[in-house]
């Protein structure tokens, strides 16, 4: 069939489900469904209701049967159909009325939410051809080159959805040459950007863990990390069906950090965070006999981007491609739609600093730990806002955040304090670009200027009474591409938070640089100043001081 119809019956939402049945065939065929990745529906949850499904998908196991999970949230409706094999867990529920060619919803409490999910496969059996049967022979001659078509199409397209994961990386390097804005992509690339592979977990695996039975069967190898509320180990998820096993992070808190836990564990079970630039989530775990509290998450060995700057000098190339990583993970935390226009609901991060930023195996960026992480739902009111408390690390605080000014009436204002925290970590990656001249020891923000671990009041002296920043040399401008990634700095710790940039912005920036530096090559580089129209009017110094403007 070519869509999906519902309708009520005796209280329950059904779908009928349309197969080629009856069709006599020389072979055996795997089940062939009309399929849609997550998509709004128009449909009210009563009467008749359709949802063009543009895809055929034959399911590459043939115990696999179509599914159909419709949710319902405060605004509308959204509609997801695929393949399954009934006999695992699929969103943390089995499959129990797979053996009919009636899908019949029935309500079902997944790991996101209540659901109504249906599933369905035919129940006809295919029939060989009897030799005696002259005409259907003909008939079945004379389709052989359809049929083998179709089966040509459906192994490129299932060829293509596997391949684009492995693109990701070349599709981040064209994407900088493209001159349309970021966030102007199709839903082709809205679902690359769904996929993470720069990790040793694989998602497939992930995406059938089972979140309501017995705990994993997770071999603690090494701790990789401690932080305030909880520690990290580098661990061995073991495969149930052979000796071998995938390298995953595990984050334990203790018990009296329940509400850490709980909160990263919220955020990461929101379904629309999943991106390449967020660390991919497997699942969460009360322990109860060892009296703790575990997320799961793929694991990164490059370590956290602070790690990574300790260690290595970086190429100017590669400053490109961190930074916009980084832009693109915050940029889809903060937007409130999917590209592919999707709603979806904000997040702002409120404790972004290098340590909190993983470095992926092909030396991209994603984000992590969202313990102080905040929905911007529209339900909350400013009453809720200002119970969300002045949180952060002191020495990433935006200014309005450690004078405790934040407007609470306008959402907005806490992505702002991201976009300031965001520009001291792009100075950071600055500061350690060959392409700066002498390139010192990695130092945090603010470095020497103040202590290790700065308190908020000592921070409030140099940020807020000083009107200090990091310091940004003369030399770091001779560069014509970094002399433009500083005054994108600077605009983003802007002391108005009106005044900063957006993610996005950040990310159509560096996105633009390189046809920009491709341009200025191409004249005379001895005597050249900076084109009028590239110059940011941004002032360098510190008060006191005379002041550079570019």
């Amino acid at each position: 069939g070519n869509f999906l119809r519902f309708y009520e019956h005796e209280a329950n939402l059904t779908i009928l489900c349309v197969f080629p049945a009856g069709m006599p065939t020389l072979f055996s065929m795997n089940q062939l469904c009309k399929f849609c990745d997550v998509e709004l529906t128009s449909c009210s949850g009563t009467g008749t209701c359709v949802s063009n499904c543009s895809i055929t998908s034959i399911c590459t196991d043939r115990v696999e049967v179509c599914v159909s999970i419709w949710r319902k949230n405060e605004t509308d409706l959204s509609l997801e159909t695929l393949c399954h094999n009934p006999s695992k867990p699929l969103y943390g529920v089995m499959l129990d009325d797979y053996n009919s060619s009636t899908c019949v919803m029935k309500k079902k409490n997944t790991t996101s939410g209540m659901a109504e999910i249906c599933s369905c496969r035919d129940v006809e059996e295919f029939v060989d051809p009897t030799p005696d049967d002259a005409l259907l022979s003909v008939i079945l001659v004379s389709l052989l080159p359809l049929l083998t078509m179709g089966v040509v199409v459906a192994g490129m397209f299932y060829w293509y959805r596997a391949y684009r994961q492995r693109v990701s990386q070349e599709w981040e390097r064209s994407a900088k040459k493209r001159k349309t804005k970021a966030g102007g992509l199709d839903c082709d690339a809205c679902a690359i950007m769904m996929d993470d592979d720069g990790s040793d977990s694989s998602s497939t695996h992930a995406n059938h863990l089972n979140h309501n039975t017995e705990p994993l069967p997770i071999e603690l190898d090494m701790l990789v990390g401690k932080g305030r509320f909880a520690q990290v180990y580098k661990a061995k998820l073991k495969q149930t069906t052979s000796d071998q096993f995938e390298t995953v992070a595990v984050k334990i808190f203790p018990y009296e950090e329940y509400a850490s836990w709980k909160n990263e564990k919220d955020i990461f079970s929101y379904m629309d965070l999943r991106h390449e630039n967020i660390v991919h989530f497997l699942t969460a775990e009360e322990r109860k006999v060892e009296k703790q509290y575990w997320l799961i998450t793929a694991f990164h060995p490059r370590g956290n981007l602070q790690e990574h700057l300790t260690r290595h000098v970086i190429s100017w190339e590669e400053l490109q491609v961190l930074g916009l990583s980084l832009a693109r993970g915050v940029a889809h935390l903060h937007s409130d739609r999917l590209l592919c226009g999707r709603p979806k609901v904000p997040i702002v991060h409120r404790d972004l600093k290098s340590s909190n930023i993983l470095v992926k195996n092909d030396l991209t960026l994603c984000l992590c730990d969202f313990g102080l992480g905040l929905r911007l739902d529209s339900t909350l009111s400013v009453d809720d806002l200002a119970n969300s408390g002045q949180v952060g690390t002191a020495r990433y605080m935006a200014p309005e955040v450690l004078e405790a000014r934040l407007n609470l009436e306008n959402m907005e204002s806490f992505k702002q304090t991201d976009i300031y925290s965001m520009a001291l970590v792009l100075w950071e990656m600055t500061s350690r670009c060959e392409a700066v001249g002498e390139v010192k020891e990695y130092e945090p923000a603010y470095g020497s200027k103040v202590r290790e671990h700065p308190c908020v009041e000592s921070m409030k002296d140099s940020v807020l009474r000083d009107r200090g920043r990091p310091e940004i040399p003369d030399t770091w401008l001779r560069h014509k591409g970094l002399a433009q990634i500083c005054g994108t700095i600077m605009e983003c710790w802007d002391h108005d938070p009106e005044a900063r940039l957006t993610a996005l912005c950040v990310a159509e920036r560096i996105l633009e640089l390189e046809d920009e530096m491709d341009k200025l090559s191409s004249r005379s580089s001895s005597a050249e100043k900076i084109p009028a129209e590239l110059k940011i009017p941004m002032e360098v110094g510190i008060p006191g001081e005379e002041k550079l403007f570019i």
